[in-house]
């Protein structure tokens, strides 16, 4: 049986994918022209996948790398593709590891 794929996220579910608040959502909305969540009448953002994945490259190189603001907006310009993959690669590697604790710590 086929596992349903969400189409939209809300922000709240987005926010506690990286562990942030969902004011810097809305703040890297406001900064980043990529990330342009569906609103609805009551105005709740939704986010799409490719939302996410900017917002996951975005995270990758603020929190992670440790870019500013205007980096991360060169980055996103100059080298897309090669942010996204990193930030990709850093994600799985860090499921990985806690995987491998969890399981250490089975043991």
């Amino acid at each position: 049986m086929e596992e349903i794929e969400k189409m939209y996220f809300k922000i709240g579910e987005v926010a506690e994918m990286f562990n942030v608040n969902a004011s810097l959502l809305r703040y890297w909305e406001t900064q980043f022209s990529e990330i342009k969540p569906f609103k609805n009448k009551k105005g709740d953002r939704y986010y799409t996948k490719n939302d996410v994945e900017t917002i996951r490259t975005i995270h990758y190189l603020t929190k992670i790398k440790g870019y500013k603001l205007k980096g991360v907006k060169e980055a996103l310009q100059n080298n897309r593709e090669a942010s996204d993959k990193n930030a990709q690669i850093v994600e799985k590697l860090s499921k990985i590891k806690d995987f491998l604790i969890e399981i250490k710590d089975n043991l």
